[in-house]
């Protein structure tokens, strides 16, 4: 694990770990939700130029701790979310690996799918994680 951060109310993780979904759901702190959204991105077969995608090369390139901290302050800032989990991979993944995680638990549906949309978004566009894909 290159990092973990866990704080009153999210947990940020950032591992070259794969990600197992079976525990997730015991990280993230629900007891007062009334609902819990997850959402795994995955590596996709991309064809493109240089042919197939086989395999994704993640790095990291900065401070990720702190961007990530900062994604999960502007979730909780922004909607009614009781807890908020952060995952992002590092290393060589290949087709149907796990990326990354974005869950929130929150007392009402539509801000626990807003927050976790949002998340994903953030997620892309992290400028501390260096994407090289290898095609085949």
């Amino acid at each position: 694990m290159l990092g973990i951060k866990e704080r009153e109310n999210y947990v940020l993780k950032i591992t070259s770990e794969p990600i197992d979904p079976a525990i997730m759901y015991d990280l993230l702190a629900s007891s007062g939700a009334g609902s819990v959204v997850f959402h795994y991105a995955v590596v996709k077969p991309m064809a493109g130029a240089g042919g197939t995608t086989s395999y994704i090369d993640y790095a990291t390139d900065g401070d990720t701790a702190t961007e990530l901290n900062d994604i999960a302050t502007k979730l909780k800032t922004e909607f009614t979310v009781d807890d908020v989990l952060l995952i992002r991979r590092t290393g060589r993944l290949g087709l149907g690996d796990i990326i990354s995680l974005v869950a929130a638990s929150s007392p009402n549906s539509e801000d626990a799918f807003e927050a976790c949309k949002l998340g994903i978004s953030l997620l892309k566009k992290m400028k501390t994680i260096v994407k090289n894909e290898v095609c085949g």
